[in-house]
């Protein structure tokens, strides 16, 4: 028999017995039910779980967010185009632990047969923490600053990015000892990640709209020797 999702009428308050109740903003579940709600869900929908809190995705700006996020995603796809042993993926429900399934705007890992320390679950979920993740926040305030930082920090993802599109910042943390520090610019302003050699930005290119900037500068990352040490050691793991 089909489960019935939507809400009780009028003539049946309580609704059937068997009617799972639609995810809310807020609420306080379990990983098991959230899982069990967000199933049950119909259509598209973005739904984290944060500390045991339900959040609910709102409906998305496009140059507060669409925009960006589509210049993130585009940025990691010209890296991972010329660096095989990779997964990267966009939105995509990540299962870090009892508490925690968020879907962040971005994500980055080295395949787990490769020794990576995430794996796609058979059920086609990434379960552990990425390597690398990046978000789109509006704000130095917003979730992305708060909660989720500590969650991403305290599964080990080793390094983080937030676009803060409304202060015009783009921030680069790395895991160092247990705890996120800046990633400093080089000597030529360019961000380089020191989890995957040749992961280069301008962090200015971005926030001026200059995506052709932003993709010759990660082209000339994946073009540099360290790039190219770094894929024969992803071949030969």
């Amino acid at each position: 028999m089909a489960v019935s999702t939507c809400r009780p009428g009028p003539t049946d308050p309580a609704g059937p017995p068997d009617r799972i109740p639609p995810l809310e903003n807020g609420d306080r579940l379990s990983r098991p039910e959230f899982e069990r709600r967000y199933d049950a869900m119909p259509g598209p929908k973005k739904a984290e779980l944060i500390e045991g809190e339900v959040y609910l995705g709102a409906r998305v700006r496009a140059r507060q967010h669409g925009v960006p996020h589509a210049q993130l995603v585009g940025w990691l796809g010209t890296y991972i185009a010329g660096t095989p042993g990779l997964e990267a993926g966009d939105s995509g429900s990540i299962w870090l632990d009892l508490d925690n399934i968020p879907q962040p705007d971005a994500f980055l890992m080295i395949e787990a047969e490769r020794g990576g320390q995430a794996r796609i679950s058979p059920d086609d979920y990434v379960e552990g923490a990425p390597e690398w993740i990046g978000e789109v926040a509006a704000s130095s305030v917003s979730i992305e600053m708060g909660k989720k930082l500590r969650i991403y920090r305290r599964n080990g993802v080793r390094e983080y990015i937030v676009w803060r599109v409304q202060d015009r910042a783009i921030d680069w943390f790395v895991l160092r000892e247990g705890t996120y520090e800046l990633l400093a610019p080089g000597a030529d302003g360019l961000l380089r990640s020191e989890v995957f050699p040749g992961l280069w930005l301008d962090p200015d290119a971005p926030l001026r709209g200059d995506l052709a900037t932003v993709l010759d500068v990660v082209r000339r990352g994946v073009a540099s020797p360290e790039h190219a040490d770094f894929v024969a050691r992803l071949q030969g793991a």
